[in-house]
């Protein structure tokens, strides 16, 4: 039997395969990648690796990105930015976030093998935490590169947010010589930045329900997050009267539930959900009421009209729930992100590209989940690409791809970038300052 190398698409699969597992994650048995954590650490070590044999030349930012750049013709010219997450979920799958470097160093090492270089650089990021598995909001490292960090005082903020074994962000950064002031350095200039691409499984069973290998985003749903603390009072399970009970816990399941009937009961909706992802009581031992619980909060819609909506009716049944059961109630925000459209000419091109590649029109859709591409297109045009997953599982170890899709997903991104370079309106302009 004559041996064959593997396809781009399957080097692909087998090394985020590869980084599934410890050394790359930081438990056994499944993968939790979180940002700073010593399998983050690891994986960008391998990543690094990947993108030099690429022909890229590598750093990490101020806020521990990974960047690999591929030069253009002409030294120090503006890029275009492919990228997407390195960190996970505890019990993530192996594909959410990281195809989307990997895949993209497939394309530039594809350049490199032919010599084949473009007025523009090429650069491609691995953002450090945009899943908030760690600390309670989502894509902090991302924010910094787009320039939308807390501009007051991040020393202070970052000192309130801290993770499950209470290391606030400052000392997490601190162990990696890094500081919340100098994460802010990690802001790119607009100028420096054509465009922002990112490739994604799809999460969703729309393109396997479709037999598509590939989907192009016209837009990311609108997010709202809040972390919810309620305080009762504790006492003894066996004499504190059921009359008397001040129970912070049993307020906490009237209001998963309610979450869960507006969420279900809203008329005319488009992509309405709302999670409860995470509860913790206090004490949280077996013979004593619960005094305090806290937990979160996640809406989701195709508009921010409807999503604040159903924000409105969550928070007044709510508040209808403590004052009936003598609990205070605390809503702190952490999230709030508006509906973020693709770039309509960065969408045409994409589009082109995976008809060329697929034979068939591309199928278009919007993202449910949100993506470091929202808060990027706060710094410059971006679009992105989804693959079919199996079943649509993600945040799974479940998750699953085909490695000729992840082949189409490489091939259509090649044909993106030279449609791209064949766009001067795009390639060789700069954004405004």
């Amino acid at each position: 039997m004559v041996s064959r190398d593997p396809s781009p698409g399957e080097r692909a699969v087998a090394r985020c395969n590869q980084l599934g597992v410890p050394p790359f994650s930081d438990e056994t048995g499944l993968l939790y990648r979180p940002w700073l954590g010593p399998g983050f650490v690891a994986t960008v070590e391998a990543v690094a690796q990947w993108m030099r044999e690429a022909g890229m030349s590598v750093r990490e930012d101020a806020a521990a990105n990974l960047i690999g750049r591929y030069e253009g013709t002409t030294p120090d010219a503006p890029a275009l930015l492919f990228g997407s997450h390195l960190d996970s979920v505890r019990d993530g799958g192996r594909y959410d976030g990281m195809l989307g470097v990997i895949a993209a160093i497939e394309v530039v090492a594809g350049f490199h093998a032919h010599g084949e270089r473009f007025p523009f650089a090429i650069e491609i990021i691995g953002f450090g935490d945009e899943e908030g598995s760690r600390f309670p909001v989502t894509m902090l490292t991302t924010r910094a590169v787009a320039g939308v960090l807390e501009e007051h005082d991040p020393n202070a903020a970052f000192a309130e947010l801290c993770d499950a074994n209470g290391i606030n962000v400052q000392q997490a950064l601190a162990g990696m010589g890094l500081t919340p002031r100098g994460m802010m350095t990690a802001r790119r200039r607009r100028e420096d930045v054509l465009a922002y691409v990112e490739a994604h499984i799809e999460q969703g069973p729309v393109l396997e329900a479709e037999g598509r290998a590939l989907g192009v985003v016209s837009g990311i749903a609108a997010q709202r997050r809040f972390e919810i603390r309620l305080h009762g009072q504790a006492g003894h399970a066996g004499t504190m009267a059921m009359s008397l009970r001040r129970d912070a816990l049993t307020a906490a399941s009237e209001m998963v539930l309610a979450v869960d009937r507006v969420a279900s009961e809203a008329q005319g909706a488009e992509g309405l959900v709302a999670t409860v992802g995470s509860l913790r009581p206090w004490p949280g031992v077996v013979n004593v009421v619960p005094g305090d619980v806290t937990f979160t909060l996640d809406v989701r819609a195709g508009t921010e009209r409807q999503r604040d909506d159903a924000v409105e009716a969550i928070i007044t049944a709510m508040g209808d729930i403590a004052a009936r059961r003598s609990i205070e109630l605390d809503l702190i925000p952490r999230e709030n992100l508006a509906a973020t459209p693709c770039d309509s000419r960065l969408l045409g091109l994409m589009e082109r590209a995976v008809a060329q590649v697929t034979g068939q029109s591309a199928r278009v859709l919007v993202s449910g989940a949100g993506h470091d591409a929202m808060i990027m297109a706060r710094l410059a045009p971006m679009v992105m690409l989804f693959i079919r997953c199996e079943k649509g599982i993600s945040h799974n170890p479940a998750e699953a791809v085909l490695p000729a899709d992840v082949d189409d997903t490489i091939a259509a991104l090649t044909a993106f970038v030279r449609l791209f370079a064949g766009n001067p309106e795009l390639s060789q302009r700069r954004n405004p300052a």
